[in-house]
């Protein structure tokens, strides 16, 4: 991959990382003000579906082309990270709902390594591992440890979703019938606002809600302005970065990256709604910023010959090599 590409890609991937972390910032006063968390889902998911509703028509031959890549998304990477992600929080605190929901990135590297058996880049796994680290720092994990097991399984199924975001994001890319990622983000969103429609019962929505003010910590914003930004920044401008940076850089490496998503969204809480950040956040935070620069110093790792044995070892990163 040519260098100036790379860079591009690793640009995407931050700017995706703080879009969806600015979501949670704007969506918590909706939800104090007295909407319900699933309610706000089926709104961020709903509305994205009709900002890009024109893209989908645009690119409707995807429906032909590719309709189990389009359904999987719809289904797995938009509607299943949120209900089970939601779902767990209902079970257990939201801090380690929120770290189990991040290992996907974790969960990603082992299907490469083992379903697909493509080698994974020393850094990319170290990067991931001090990520991890990291976040368990900066969600405070400890102030959890009396975990519900239907609710762990719950987090983890939310992080294999998540996991399979990146796959499907990177689906097709490198073949001449690649489907064009501006379609498979429209098409998901219709798909998913479908799925959480049954899931969230959107005709109970308190519509009083959105047409008053939230409180951002002390100063009261405009609803419908707070929603627009869940909408079309941390959603529709966050998928759409996420998934082109995918295909720049590779799975593996825009996946650690994402673990800055949560530091984002701490970064946020602390400064617009005045939430503390402790000593090991902070830490934490700094964990996170190293393993995803680590991960994103990695090669991409060569794939073995045919014929060749498949489950190799994990090769060194040798960056300092020229072929």
């Amino acid at each position: 991959m040519q260098a100036s590409g790379r860079n591009a890609g690793l640009g995407l991937a931050l700017v995706s990382a703080f879009a969806f972390g600015g979501s949670g910032v704007a969506a918590k006063p909706l939800i104090e003000a007295g909407l319900d968390p699933l309610h706000m889902v089926w709104l961020r998911v709903g509305g994205a579906a009709l900002v890009l509703s024109p893209l989908a028509w645009r690119h409707r031959a995807l429906l032909r082309r590719k309709p189990l890549l389009l359904a999987g998304f719809g289904i797995v990477a938009v509607a299943g990270v949120q209900a089970f992600y939601f779902a767990s929080l209902s079970r257990i605190p939201v801090g380690v709902a929120l770290l189990l929901e991040y290992l996907g990135p974790a969960l990603l590297l082992g299907w490469i390594r083992f379903v697909q058996r493509k080698p994974v880049t020393r850094a990319a796994a170290a990067g991931a591992a001090v990520a991890v680290a990291g976040l368990a720092c900066v969600v405070e994990v400890w102030a959890g440890l009396k975990l519900d097991a239907l609710g762990v399984l719950l987090g983890l199924c939310a992080a294999c979703c998540q996991a399979f975001y990146f796959i499907f994001a990177d689906q097709g890319a490198d073949g001449d019938d690649a489907p064009d990622p501006i379609g498979v983000i429209a098409y998901g969103m219709l798909i998913g606002a479908l799925v959480m429609s049954v899931i969230a019962r959107p005709w109970e929505i308190d519509w009083q809600v959105l047409g008053g003010q939230a409180l951002m910590g002390d100063t009261p914003v405009p609803a419908p302005l707070l929603l627009g930004w869940v909408v079309l920044v941390a959603t529709v401008f966050a998928y759409l970065t996420g998934v082109v940076s995918v295909r720049s850089l590779s799975p593996q490496v825009a996946a650690v990256v994402a673990f800055l998503e949560a530091v984002v969204a701490t970064v946020f809480a602390w400064i617009l709604l005045g939430e503390h950040l402790s000593t090991p956040q902070v830490i934490g935070g700094a964990l996170v910023l190293g393993g995803a620069f680590i991960a994103q110093t990695a090669r991409p790792a060569p794939t073995p010959p045919p014929g060749a044995e498949q489950l190799v070892p994990i090769p060194v990163d040798r960056q300092a090599t020229t072929a």
